[in-house]
């Protein structure tokens, strides 16, 4: 019998400036750099655990904006449903970062897609990036839309993926490009 998917969620965390930054954060118990998620509480919705699991991981209090995706991997024999927004940092930091969090850094899209351990994330971040600093009004009017990972890559990174990772990265470049031609249309 299939066991459940854990649910969780996290946020693209923007920093206002020239240029703006994303953050991540690096893992204390495996050494690696991810973007700010965890798993949902027990009554908590996606978007109540989204804001906790940032604040937490990162320390900063943050505005929740628009909803970016979903990310399904698998984690521990199990698949994983993260969910996540965009979100503001509010100032600096107003708490301490938990425990299971070394550190946290402000990075450029490019560096931070650099930094990431995780292929599947990067993956992620190279979709909803560009939306997310073009809908924070962040990115340049002029700007292409022309990750650091070009799509030979993605495609080599799903190849490297289980069949069900490799379809949820599938599923989330169409769902995203869905969105997008809607919001041009002027229908979303």
């Amino acid at each position: 019998m299939a066991r459940a998917p854990v649910m969780a969620a996290g946020g693209i965390v923007l920093r206002r400036g020239a240029p703006p930054l994303i953050a991540v954060v690096r893992q204390r118990k495996r050494n690696e750099w991810v973007l700010p998620k965890g798993k949902l509480d027990d009554g908590e919705t996606p978007k109540q655990a989204a804001h906790r699991e940032v604040l937490e991981e990162t320390g900063h209090d943050v505005a929740i904006r628009e909803f970016l995706g979903t990310l399904v991997y698998q984690s521990g024999g199990r698949s994983k449903v993260v969910h996540f927004w965009r979100m503001e940092v509010e100032g600096g930091p107003v708490r301490k970062l938990m425990n299971d969090i070394k550190a946290i850094d402000w990075l450029t899209l490019e560096d931070a897609l650099a930094r990431l351990s995780r292929e599947y994330e990067r993956a992620f971040l190279v979709q909803v990036g560009p939306i997310a600093l073009a809908s924070a009004g962040l990115a340049p009017a002029d700007a292409e839309p022309t990750p650091p990972l070009a799509n030979g890559d993605v495609d080599a990174a799903m190849q490297t993926r289980t069949p069900v990772e490799a379809a949820s990265i599938a599923g989330l470049r169409h769902g995203l490009l869905q969105k997008v031609r809607a919001w041009l249309r002027g229908e979303a």
